[in-house]
């Protein structure tokens, strides 16, 4: 392992221009920018294995291969060999490196060839031990684009079965009994923030009694605590028709209508801001389920009409009014289409973290790897 300049072991050329009239969203050859693929044209000026750098925009310094015949951009730059290496080895030491924070900001982000060249980074010189390391780190990718796919798989499962059970054209085994149409007012009353309890900005807190929660904290259908603001326990005992807890179904008012969360177990009170709707349900329909219906396209749907031909930014209880959807008479039914599709969530949410473990895992060996603090044994 030796430290080199990075213009020791090859330079760059800027690729060629392309009009946008050229590319095309399918094609034979792909066409790498500044973010990677833009599209695809009937020409190329690169080929075999070639690695490309964004020259420009948000995500420059971004490394790809190339092994097929490619048209680059001249918002990317093609690298040219100066002395023998294992591509993939030179990808990952570049991700690595994370070009993009040598990048000059002015009006957009840019790398040139001369900021690249003068980069001093570790370099294991051992060409065979580069593919040992290029493989191993591939091997983590490989399964994490495996993880990544099965995900989505799953997901769409997910939301085929809820599409189905929430629209009777499947139903579980053991229920047979009636669905009922109903209207919002008849089951659900939706309360809010309302306009005299408004907060000023100085009451949005970093730390404090009890949770805020807003739209902006709404993520796959449950709350993140993540980035959440705060508010006193004097606002919070201002209104108790907001005070929310586990299971409480939410749904947007302001902004982006229509986003909806169950509130996941809480560590501490939780009130709602001005731009979400806590949804209180009767005797006759389970909050869970109705959680389902308002993520279904029977909501989505709903919501458009709404919208359909304006630029609406808020949903009002007297629009509320006029949503109509059916629900199981069995209470048991709603419980077990809702226990259905929380098992399914479940298993997305398994595989989603043991995808975030590799991903770690993964950061921990590029970084033992490829600066020589952990040597690969032949």
């Amino acid at each position: 392992m030796v430290n080199e300049n990075l213009g020791t072991l090859f330079r760059v050329k800027s690729g060629d221009g392309i009009a946008i009239s050229k590319l095309r969203p399918f094609g034979m050859y792909p066409v790498y920018g500044g973010n990677g693929i833009n599209g695809y044209t009937s020409n190329y000026n690169v080929d075999g294995d070639t690695l490309v750098i964004g020259r420009v925009g948000e995500k420059c310094g971004n490394v790809n291969i190339t092994s097929t015949k490619s048209w680059v951009s001249d918002n990317a730059l093609i690298v040219i060999p100066k002395a023998r290496y294992n591509v993939e080895y030179l990808s990952y030491l570049l991700e690595f490196l994370n070009l993009n924070d040598y990048a000059n900001r002015n009006a957009q982000p840019v790398i040139s060839g001369q900021i690249i060249y003068a980069i001093e980074a570790p370099y294991e010189d051992d060409e065979e031990h580069q593919e040992e390391i290029a493989r191993t780190l591939s091997q983590f990718d490989s399964y994490i684009d495996d993880l990544a796919e099965l995900i989505e798989k799953k997901k769409g499962i997910r939301d085929g079965a809820l599409e189905d059970l929430i629209t009777k054209k499947t139903r579980l085994n053991g229920f047979a009994d009636d669905w009922t149409p109903v209207t919002f007012n008849q089951v659900i009353t939706p309360k809010a923030r309302i306009g005299w309890q408004g907060l000023k900005k100085h009451e949005y807190l970093r730390s404090g009694y009890s949770y805020l929660i807003g739209g902006t904290d709404f993520n796959n259908g449950t709350v993140s605590l993540d980035n959440i603001s705060y508010v006193s326990k004097e606002r919070y005992d201002m209104d108790t028709n907001i005070q929310v807890s586990e299971n409480d179904v939410l749904v947007t008012k302001d902004g982006t209508i229509g986003k909806v969360a169950i509130v996941p177990e809480l560590n501490k009170p939780a009130t709602l801001n001005s731009g979400v709707f806590v949804f209180r349900t009767n005797s006759r329909l389970v909050p869970a389920f109705l959680f389902r219906v308002l993520q279904s396209s029977v909501f989505r749907e709903f919501i458009d009409t709404l919208s359909a031909g304006s630029t609406i930014k808020h949903l009002y209880q007297k629009d509320l009014k006029k949503f109509e959807f059916e629900i199981p008479v069995d209470m048991k039914e709603q419980e077990a289409i809702a226990a259905v599709l929380t098992a399914m969530d479940e298993e997305i949410r398994n595989l989603e973290i043991e995808r975030d473990k590799i991903i770690q895992i993964r950061e921990g060996a590029m970084d033992d790897l490829l600066t020589g603090r952990v040597r690969l044994t032949k």
